[in-house]
């Protein structure tokens, strides 16, 4: 079986998991989240280039607010639905999350 070797860029990241955040809240999220799924699938099979996915996400990050807005916007949701902010890892995005739920964990107590 071949292993998936190509990786999310930050941005898409950041996109898919602020989708999943918030797709009961508008029927648009629920259906950029699941265009935003196939078009990740057409990646991994070679159907569209990283490069066109990567101008789509861009795209909707800026219709979002920008990169720093959904990563801000994804960590307080997940900080007040569960109280902290658990996802861990040392890609970027984790990086950037973790600085901003440092920062909102602090400002909350």
């Amino acid at each position: 079986m071949k292993k998936d070797t190509i990786k999310p860029a930050r941005e898409a990241k950041a996109l898919s998991l602020y989708l999943m955040a918030f797709k009961n809240s508008k029927p648009k999220n629920k259906e950029n989240a699941k265009r935003n799924n196939k078009q990740w699938n057409r990646v991994k099979d070679g159907s569209l280039s990283m490069k066109d996915y990567m101008a789509e996400v861009q795209t909707m990050l800026d219709f979002y607010g920008g990169y720093a807005k959904v990563v801000e916007d994804t960590v307080w949701y997940y900080i007040k639905k569960t109280g902290n902010w658990a996802l861990e890892g040392n890609d970027q995005y984790c990086i950037d999350a973790r600085r901003v739920a440092d920062e909102a964990l602090r400002k909350r107590h």
